[in-house]
C-alpha cells in the first residue's frame, strides 16, 4: 500500500498499533543516489577499514536523501503462519518556515530507480515530511520567538494574496462575522494562520477540513482565551507533529524495539540515523553505539544467506527476489513445512505482483528470506525437515550468530558487528604486481587486464608496482596461479618485511650504519696493529 502526506495522519495510529504487536519488521529505501563521485577517490574501495569506508559514505549520506521508505510488519497468527502488512512511504524533507533542506540527484540512481517505474510525482509532491531531532529544535525556537517567516517564493505570493484580502475584509467587518478562504494547502494551512495571527490582533482562524481556513473577527478578550484553549489548531505540538510527519513513526519503530531486518542494509541505517535521529556523528564508534540503542536486533539478510548458501547447494543468486525464489522453489528441502505468509487484506498488491526494487516488496521479501532461513537453519539443526511447528523465539535463538552482523560491500572486511568490535583478521591477503615490459602502465590497465578473471582494487606503489586488493580468497588463489609464469606481470603476496618502503629505508640505514661500523673498527684494528 502507498502511503502520501494526505493519509499520513489518519494511518498513523493504526501503523504504531501494528509495530507494537509485531514479531519483526523487514525494511528497505530507496535514494536519489548512493555513493557520491565527489571529491575524487572519496569513493568506497577495498582498502578501507571500517572507519574509513564510514567516513566516505557518510558524505554521501549527507549530500543525498531518502526518496521512498518500505516497511513490512510480520505478526504471527499462529506458530506455522504470518501476516504482512506491507507500506510504502514516499518522503520528502520538510519544508516549513524557514526550515530548508538541500539534496542532489544521482544519474545513475535516478535512472535505475525509472527502469522500475519509480513514481517521482509521489516522492515530490506527495511525499511525507520529515526531520532529525537538530531541525526539529531549530523548529521549536522559531515556533517560540514568535516571529513567523515565510521563505517559499510560491508559499510569500500565497500568503501576501491572503493578507491583503483579509486585511481588506477586517476593517469594514464586525466581530462575529468571519471569511473563508480556499485553496490552502499541506503546511500552508499552518503559516497562513501564523502570521495572519501575528499581523492582525483582532482576528482568529480555524481550519475548515484540509483546504480551507475561517479567518473570524473577534474581541481581545475572545483572542486572549482562545490563545491558550487546548484546541487551538496551531498549538505548538500540533505544528511539531505536521512538521515531523514520518519521523512520528520512525520514533514509534526505536519505542516498539521489534527486530529490524533488511538486506544490504548498511546505508539504511546511515540513512535512518541522518534522517530522522541525528546528523551523522563524525566517530565511526558512535555511529555504531547510537543504532545499537535504537535498534537492539539487527538481522541482515545478505550476511544469513551468503553464510549458509553454499552449504545447502543452492544455485548463485545475484539478488534479493532471486533469492527469494530459490527458497520458494523445490530446491529447498524445507518447503512443505516452512511457514505459509499471507499479505494484509489492506495490502494485496504483492500477492499477485512481483515488483523489485519498490521499497515496500523489497521489504517484505526481507522478512520472507528471514523466515525461511530460519526454519531452514532449526530443521537442520534439530535433524527434522518435516517440522512444522515453530515459534518466532526459536528462529531468533538459531539467528544468534547473525544477529547485529551487517554486512559490508568493498571493504577489507565483510561485515559490521553492532555488538562490539568488528573482525578485522579475516581477510584476504594483499597482493603485489611487478611490471616487466610494459612501459608506462597505468593502475586502470593493470585493473582492465585482471578483470578478466576477478575484480580488484589496484593501487599504484611506484613506477611498475601496484598494491592489489580483494575481498574474496578465491580470487587470490586464482590470480596468484593465472600470473604465475606471465611474461609482464608478476603477481605474489605482499609481506610487510620485504615490500614496505619504511622497512625497506630502515634496513637500508641499518646497513649504513652496520657497514661504517665495521670499517671504522677495522681501520682502528689495522692502526693499533702498526702501533
Amino acid at each position: 500500500m502507498d502511503v502520501s502526506a494526505a493519509e499520513f495522519e489518519e494511518k498513523l495510529p493504526r501503523l504504531r498499533e501494528l509495530l507494537l504487536e509485531c514479531d519483526f519488521v523487514g525494511f528497505d529505501m530507496e535514494f536519489t543516489g548512493l555513493h557520491s563521485a565527489f571529491p575524487p577517490g572519496g569513493q568506497p574501495s577495498l582498502y578501507d577499514y571500517p572507519a574509513e569506508w564510514y567516513q566516505k559514505a557518510r558524505r554521501s549520506v549527507q549530500q543525498f536523501t531518502v526518496c521512498q521508505l518500505g516497511l513490512s510488519i510480520f505478526s504471527s497468527e499462529n506458530s506455522n503462519k504470518y501476516m504482512a502488512h506491507s507500506y510504502n512511504f514516499f518522503l520528502f524533507p520538510a519544508t516549513f518556515g524557514q526550515m530548508d533542506s538541500e539534496f542532489s540527484f544521482q544519474a545513475f540512481s535516478i535512472k535505475f530507480l525509472t527502469h522500475y517505474d519509480f513514481d517521482f510525482n509521489k516522492f515530490l509532491k506527495d511525499g511525507i515530511p520529515y526531520m532529525n531531532d537538530a531541525q526539529e529544535k531549530k523548529l521549536q525556537q522559531s515556533l517560540l520567538s514568535g516571529n513567523w517567516v515565510v521563505r517559499s517564493v510560491l508559499d510569500k505570493d500565497k500568503v501576501k494574496k491572503v493578507i491583503d484580502e483579509v486585511t481588506c475584509w477586517v476593517s469594514s467587518a464586525v466581530e462575529g462575522e468571519s471569511v473563508v478562504l480556499r485553496d490552502v494547502y499541506g503546511f500552508q494551512m499552518f503559516e497562513i494562520q501564523l502570521i495572519l495571527r501575528q499581523a492582525l490582533q483582532d482576528i482568529w482562524t480555524v481550519p475548515l477540513g484540509s483546504e480551507e481556513v475561517m479567518v473570524k473577527k473577534i474581541s481581545p478578550r475572545d483572542r486572549w482565551l482562545l490563545e491558550n484553549t487546548f484546541y487551538d489548531s496551531c498549538r505548538r505540538e500540533q505544528i511539531l507533529l505536521s512538521a515531523r510527519g514520518f519521523t512520528n513513526l520512525f520514533h514509534a519503530l526505536v519505542k516498539a524495539k521489534k527486530p529490524l531486518v533488511g538486506h544490504n542494509m548498511l546505508m539504511d541505517l546511515l540513512h535512518l540515523h541522518d534522517k530522522f535521529y541525528n546528523p551523522l556523528p563524525e566517530d565511526y564508534e558512535e555511529f555504531k553505539k547510537n543504532i545499537r540503542t535504537l535498534f537492539p536486533i539487527l538481522i541482515d539478510t545478505k550476511n544469513v544467506t551468503k553464510a549458509i548458501w553454499k552449504e545447502f547447494q543452492f544455485p548463485q543468486a545475484s539478488n534479493l527476489l532471486e533469492v527469494y525464489e530459490v527458497l520458494c522453489s523445490d530446491m529447498n528441502p524445507t518447503k512443505p513445512t516452512c511457514p505459509e505468509i499471507f499479505h494484509a487484506s489492506d495490502c494485496l498488491r504483492y500477492a499477485t505482483k512481483k515488483s523489485p526494487h519498490e521499497a515496500a516488496y523489497d521489504a517484505f521479501l526481507c522478512g520472507s528470506v528471514l523466515l525461511k532461513t530460519a526454519h531452514l537453519l532449526l530443521c537442520r539443526i534439530s535433524c527434522d525437515p518435516a517440522r512444522t511447528s515453530s515459534s518466532f523465539s526459536q528462529y531468533l535463538d538459531v539467528l544468534a550468530t547473525y544477529v547485529n552482523q551487517v554486512n559490508l560491500i568493498r571493504t577489507r572486511v565483510q561485515k559490521i558487528n553492532f555488538s562490539g568490535m568488528d573482525d578485522c583478521t579475516n581477510r584476504p591477503p594483499l597482493l603485489i604486481a611487478n611490471v616487466r615490459g610494459w612501459p608506462g602502465v597505468t593502475a586502470e590497465q593493470i585493473y582492465q587486464e585482471l578483470r578478466i578473471h576477478c575484480r580488484f582494487d589496484v593501487q599504484q606503489r611506484r613506477k611498475n608496482q601496484f598494491l592489489l586488493f580483494s575481498n574474496k580468497f578465491k580470487d587470490v588463489k586464482l590470480v596468484l596461479k593465472e600470473y604465475k609464469t606471465h611474461p609482464n606481470l608478476q603477481i605474489s603476496l605482499y609481506h610487510h618485511w620485504r615490500h614496505s618502503a619504511q622497512v625497506n629505508c630502515f634496513l637500508q640505514i641499518c646497513g649504513i650504519v652496520a657497514s661504517w661500523s665495521l670499517l671504522a673498527f677495522l681501520l682502528g684494528g689495522s692502526s693499533r696493529f702498526a702501533l
